[in-house]
């Protein structure tokens, strides 16, 4: 897994300072990189670690190069976006070792008869494929996978082993799911009579537009009467909950855990941290960014970052807080009727 760093910058652009016929290995850490790796700077808090790796090249803005040039003797690929340079860096050293994908169906899968899959897919080990469903050009459906009925896969999408995606499912093209995902699975809609709960079935299904990664563990439930929708570019990692008929827009990123409730709709361009809790029925603005742990509880109408937590303090201290917090109600009570007392003392002087 080498190759000149001349033709590593040809393919992904940027600038080159420095030798082209460097041969590079692979990228590393700052403070791990070796003569044959690349790295990057995109944190200027860490600009002592870079000035003192021993990386063959490091990627970095074009603004670092006067404070690293005395101390950093490799090459610079200058790029605006240092950050987003190293992904790209990092799917090219991916592409030169991937295994080539083998087109066809494996001898042990159960594929209906009726079900469309693209000559160039590759169906593998123990996979179930349903009446109906079409799978595109170029995927690849890992071991075990189900697709159920009428589902559909878009072009150059990968389904990692043990990928559960229900009936009237569809997903567009290039997209990732990985292992343990359920796709479909029936929202929670039941309806009380006198006490017990009547089962409302689940006839919606779930639409996932292009480039969408869907994380291990998650679960997207299909929609009551109309769809759950992610549109396309949408990032979700693992063990995330996205409830029946909610609506995820473009591009928007949740780290892991997150649970968004039923009929939520999310605008694009936003991100959730981890295990932050989005209650249901709510609107959430474009651009709108909220912390880890956060409970949204009321719809957001304007962009920006949004944090609902107390911050970490001793048990002792928080304690403390707590008490206080449960007075509060009773101290709002006397400083209204200190406030009373005061205006009418002010008004008989």
């Amino acid at each position: 897994m080498s190759t000149r760093l001349g033709d590593l910058v040809k393919s992904l652009g940027g600038e080159l300072i420095g030798d082209p016929e460097i041969i590079v290995t692979g990228i590393a850490p700052l403070e791990a990189a070796g003569e044959a790796h690349i790295t990057f700077l995109s944190n200027t808090k860490l600009r002592s670690q870079a000035a003192a790796t021993r990386a063959a090249a490091l990627i970095a803005a074009a603004s670092e190069v006067e404070a690293l040039r005395a101390s950093f003797h490799g090459a610079f690929i200058l790029t605006d976006n240092p950050y987003a340079y190293y992904a790209h860096a990092a799917q090219y050293f991916v592409s030169l070792t991937a295994v080539p994908i083998t087109p066809g169906i494996h001898a042990t899968a159960v594929v209906s008869e009726s079900a469309q899959i693209a000559a160039t897919a590759s169906i593998g080990p123990h996979v179930t494929i349903e009446a109906g469903a079409q799978v595109g050009e170029h995927c690849v459906i890992g071991a075990g996978s189900f697709i159920g009925r009428d589902a559909r896969v878009g072009a150059a999408t990968v389904f990692h082993p043990n990928v559960t995606f229900l009936s009237d499912c569809h997903i567009g093209a290039r997209g990732v799911i990985q292992s343990g995902a359920v796709i479909g699975g029936d929202g929670f809609g039941f309806a009380n009579q006198k006490g017990q709960w009547i089962k409302i079935p689940q006839t919606g299904g779930v639409r996932i537009g292009d480039d969408v990664e869907i994380g291990s563990s998650t679960t997207i439930d299909r929609g009551a009467l109309e769809h759950t929708i992610i549109e396309k570019g949408v990032k979700l990692d693992n063990q995330i909950q996205i409830a029946h008929n909610c609506h995820i827009g473009e591009n928007t990123a949740m780290a892991g855990c997150v649970g968004v409730a039923g009929s939520a709709k999310i605008g694009r361009n936003c991100t959730f941290g981890g295990a932050a809790m989005i209650l249901g029925h709510l609107t959430i603005a474009d651009n709108v960014h909220v912390s880890s742990g956060s409970l949204v509880s009321r719809s957001i109408h304007e962009a920006g970052q949004y944090t609902g937590f107390y911050p970490l303090a001793k048990n002792s201290d928080w304690e403390k807080t707590a008490a206080v917090v449960r007075q509060l109600d009773g101290l709002r009570d006397r400083v209204r009727e200190l406030e009373k007392l005061v205006r009418e003392l002010t008004s008989k002087k």
